[in-house]
């Protein structure tokens, strides 16, 4: 191999290895913050804003595992909702090209 390639291929290699690679980490208070699936009943809770989250779901021509991305994106939401003081959130529709939109409700005592 030449030296050249090497070069070629080094980030190449990166990118792969990487796909499935988790880059989000969780706010303190955050692991508290319940996730609820999507179009179950929030009647009880009351709504504290919507939040929009995006990642990177391509790593050059490499789309990234579809489950890395979705953590990732709920641990955004999560994060979101701290500051929001919410206890829970819910998303408003499956992930899209690294998006999801989700809203934020403060259920009380009985967080589902």
């Amino acid at each position: 191999m030449s030296r050249q390639h090497g070069w070629f291929m080094a980030p190449l290699a990166w990118a792969a290895l990487c796909a499935g690679c988790t880059f989000v980490q969780m706010e303190p208070g955050a692991a508290q913050v319940q996730v609820i699936p999507l179009g179950q009943s929030m009647a009880g809770c009351r709504m504290l804003g919507e939040v929009e989250t995006s990642i990177t779901a391509r790593v050059g021509p490499y789309q990234r595992n579809r489950l890395s991305v979705r953590d990732e994106l709920e641990t955004l939401a999560r994060n979101e909702a701290v500051g929001l003081h919410a206890d829970s959130v819910q998303p408003l529709a499956e992930p899209d090209g690294g998006q999801q939109r989700w809203r934020a409700y403060r259920c009380g005592n009985g967080a589902r």
